[in-house]
């Protein structure tokens, strides 16, 4: 990781249809985990190749969240009957490991996965004004899904991500009773976004199981691809410094500490953003493949801070374009850094 200290930019990430998928082919997965788990990684983790996972994740969990995903075939002996591993095996009776989530479906390349499918009739957005993107998430009866898990306060998380890796979109859609949501977006700049809606059904074979699915949308005019900043391991934003210690090594459960500061003085006064003290959005260079880390840090009203610790399991090397949200005095911030991973 590069040393240097970078201006506080919004991210997004370019499309993705089917078609990213078969460029995953033969990768490693991408995952996001916790302090117990990167203990024991060593007899976990196998890394396979991309594809859907089978396995369930318990909504809600600290530390383990959207955009962690496994191969369909990622079964390690020795793991069947722990609490949130069902469908894996490997780790029974091992200590601290219970209540662990297991991986969840989709790295946010494709917009069908295991049967469940991320539809919508908009295929372009306009640019430069506040706009809505409706949606829905047909299952394998190919109906609407109306019943949804909450996984941190939130039934759905929606992203938008532009090709650059700027204009970096987190929000909270609605549902019509019909099962049509509505994604409402800050105004757009021409290119090529994805979008990407993390969930979990409350109901159906897939019941428990996260999801990470995507389309791609068009903002017409003239796009102009802002360059990707060099890696660094500080930032800043909204008058707060951020900075970040960790090597990251692709396949290596990584933990990233994350201090935050403001005038010189360690912030000890973040709030609870929905059911964290942070969230950390990493976004590939190479593909715009997306991660979603929460802190291991327990919350405890108003007094988070000033270092949260974060574990990583990115499975490829290069760039990472990532975004920590935060709150404080009940502000949203939001500070953008690259990561490199080597």
């Amino acid at each position: 990781m590069n040393t240097g200290t970078e201006h506080q930019k919004s991210a997004s990430t370019e499309q993705g249809d089917s078609s990213a998928t078969s460029r995953w082919a033969g990768h490693r997965i991408l995952h996001a985990c916790s302090l117990a788990l990167a203990v024991a990684a060593i007899v976990l983790f196998t890394l396979p190749a991309r594809g859907s996972s089978t396995h369930s994740a318990p909504a809600g969990t600290p530390g383990m969240d959207h955009g962690m995903i496994a191969p369909p075939s990622a079964t390690t002996p020795g793991m069947a009957g722990m609490p949130g591993m069902a469908g894996m095996s490997g780790m029974a009776g091992m200590p601290g490991m219970a209540g662990m989530p297991a991986t969840a479906t989709g790295e946010g390349l494709a917009a069908e996965r295991d049967g469940y499918r991320l539809d919508s009739a908009a295929t372009s957005l306009p640019a430069g004004r506040a706009v809505t993107y409706p949606f829905t998430v047909t299952g394998p009866d190919g109906r609407p899904v109306t019943d949804f898990a909450e996984v941190q306060t939130k039934q759905m998380h929606f992203y938008a991500i532009r090709s650059d890796l700027t204009g970096y979109q987190h929000v909270h859609p609605t549902m019509a009773p019909d099962g049509t949501w509505t994604a409402e977006l800050t105004a757009l700049e021409p290119g090529t976004w994805r979008l990407y809606a993390s969930f979990t059904p409350n109901t159906g074979p897939r019941k428990g199981s996260e999801f990470v699915l995507s389309r791609s949308v068009t903002v017409p005019g003239q796009a102009t691809d802002a360059p990707l900043p060099a890696a660094t391991d500080s930032t800043t934003a909204d008058g707060y410094a951020i900075a970040v210690q960790g090597e990251l090594t692709a396949g290596t459960p990584t933990p990233l500490i994350v201090t935050i500061s403001k005038d010189g003085q360690p912030v000890t006064d973040l709030q609870p953003y929905l059911d964290s003290y942070a969230h950390l959005s990493i976004v590939h260079e190479g593909d715009q493949a997306l991660a979603h880390l929460h802190p291991t840090n327990p919350v405890h009203a108003d007094h988070g801070g000033p270092t949260l610790t974060l574990y990583a399991l990115l499975g490829e090397p290069g760039n990472w374009r990532a975004y920590l949200q935060f709150r404080t005095a009940g502000q949203l911030h939001t500070a953008a850094l690259t990561l490199h991973v080597a």
